[in-house]
């Protein structure tokens, strides 16, 4: 079996994410994953798409998800740090996600005006309000909250290496895991590389249900991907052309756009911490 060797949450869509050693496994993802929203003024969600400076945003969530910080990755970053009292019964506002119309609660003028001035264009923070439902569609249809799409983006680091192997015969630099955003990493075990499912690049594309400490997830589609993995998450600017101009080669769907990774959605929430077994017990044809 493959292990876990990276869990990311990623409270703030579009911003920088944190690592943690366990996590709760929620109908919706990792607790507090994409919970919350930047917004522009019209309730349009912001991504790193045109806003790439979102990257060196970093939120820090409490446990019980009542506190939110955010303050800056770059340590002469004048803007400071901004704490909020979160707030689940303020009024309610329409926002936009990708086309997709639904709720947001606003979060308060101090976090808007501190995000404004962050990224240089009038912005809101919205939460994830309680009665939020969801569903994504893919093979396995589940809740979620503000993520792209389905609740638990999985990748391995064999098919990352894989990735960079590519990259490298064109002469351009490796690339990080946080450029894909992945909220579960998985590896083989060392001594077992060899019988490993996740040795082999994009097995989780086969992967149809997985079994991870008490949670299970069940696939739901390929992950397309799009200009944000050409953003240097350590930069909050735009590197391109790679990784887009390899996995072009390569990794084309059928319906058109580059996939790397895989969706799922949660058949059984359960408590995930990092070196627990990765088991896959139900298998599929790889999706093109």
């Amino acid at each position: 079996m493959a292990r876990v060797t990276d869990l990311i949450c990623y409270p703030v869509k579009g911003c920088a994410g944190t690592s943690v050693t366990d996590a709760r496994l929620m109908p919706a993802g990792l607790a507090h994953d994409r919970s919350f929203m930047v917004i522009s003024e019209d309730g349009i969600f912001r991504t790193q798409r045109r806003h790439p400076r979102l990257a060196l945003i970093r939120p820090t969530i409490s446990a019980d998800g009542t506190r939110l910080t955010l303050d800056s990755a770059v340590s002469t970053d004048p803007h400071g740090t901004v704490h909020l009292d979160v707030t689940t019964s303020a009024a309610r506002r329409d926002v936009d996600l990708f086309g997709a119309s639904f709720k947001g609660i606003d979060q308060g003028d101090d976090v808007a005006a501190w995000l404004s001035d962050a990224l240089g264009t009038p912005s809101r923070l919205v939460r994830v309000p309680p009665e939020h439902a969801r569903i994504a569609d893919g093979l396995t249809p589940g809740p979620s909250g503000y993520a792209d799409s389905s609740a638990v983006h999985l990748l391995s680091r064999a098919s990352l290496a894989h990735l960079n192997r590519r990259v490298a015969d064109r002469g351009a630099p490796p690339l990080s895991m946080d450029r894909f955003r992945p909220n579960i990493v998985v590896d083989s075990h060392d001594h077992e590389r060899d019988a490993d499912w996740a040795a082999l690049p994009h097995a989780e594309d086969r992967a149809r249900r997985i079994s991870i400490g008490s949670a299970e997830l069940g696939y739901a589609k390929l992950a397309v991907r799009c200009a944000v993995t050409m953003v240097g998450q350590d930069v909050g600017a735009r590197q391109g052309p790679e990784p887009l101009r390899t996995l072009a080669g390569y990794r084309r769907a059928a319906s058109g756009g580059v996939v790397f990774g895989a969706k799922f959605s949660v058949l059984a929430p359960g408590k995930l911490s990092v070196g627990d077994e990765v088991a896959v017990t139900e298998w599929g044809d790889a999706e093109r």
